[in-house]
């Protein structure tokens, strides 16, 4: 795992492992054989890092045999919200605590930051945010957000005051109503009643969101997670 941060020195040893398939132990003058398929990760341009001399050309081309691109996770962002849902679930079945939900505005938060650690940062910050939760909402804290959400929340305020007067549409405000749903469903997962479910996240019976997904003729099937199948 990241590769992109070896010292020179060292990617010497590795490309003779990986041409000649030899090595020597730390403190041992016998030579090895080791046959080995090497899966290499990193968040570096390493063709960039190749152009100013700091990777060598002839790891990257010996490592380049068959390149697959992962995009961070700042350009995923539709993602997130069950990324987060998987860690809560993990986190909380580690410390044997009830499946906190997520609000909104959290998933907004979420989806809002950059993620530079992409997504070992997000794990981390979900289970930070389970141990200071306790058994009550979740509490997701981005300290880095804080500023610029501090200023968007002025400008906000800034375009309620000018917006003050304007009124939806009655199909505006439909569409709205059902994309709303749509959000909540797709973070619980298509799941509607329970801890984790869409209801308790939108503050409402689960009868009365079953009416409204009937009145929507909003499939929830579509909104859980996919199973894999195995054969034999």
């Amino acid at each position: 795992d990241e590769v992109g941060e070896i010292p020179l020195e060292l990617q010497g040893k590795l490309l003779r492992v990986l041409q000649e398939k030899q090595f020597e132990r730390v403190g041992d003058t016998q030579t090895r054989g080791v046959d080995v398929r090497v899966i290499a990760a990193t968040n570096r341009d390493l063709k960039a890092d190749v152009s100013a001399h700091q990777f060598r050309e002839d790891l990257y081309f010996r490592l380049n045999v068959f390149p697959i691109e992962s995009a961070p996770l700042r350009q995923r962002s539709e993602d997130i919200p069950l990324l987060a849902t998987h860690f809560i679930e993990k986190v909380c079945r580690k410390f044997n605590k009830p499946v906190l939900p997520m609000s909104l505005a959290d998933v907004r938060k979420l989806q809002t930051y950059n993620w530079p650690g992409n997504i070992r940062e997000l794990e981390n910050m979900i289970e930070r945010a389970v141990i200071v939760s306790g058994t009550g909402k979740l509490r997701i804290d981005i300290p880095e957000l804080n500023q610029s959400l501090l200023q968007s929340d002025e400008q906000a305020q800034d375009h309620r005051a000018e917006s003050a007067f304007l009124v939806q549409t009655e199909d505006e405000r439909r569409a709205n109503e059902r994309a709303n749903l749509i959000s909540a469903l797709k973070q619980c997962g298509g799941k509607v009643a329970g801890r984790d479910g869409a209801a308790r996240l939108l503050g409402v019976k689960p009868t009365t969101l079953y009416s409204r997904i009937q009145r929507w003729r909003i499939d929830t099937h579509a909104y859980k997670p996919q199973r894999a199948t195995l054969s034999r």
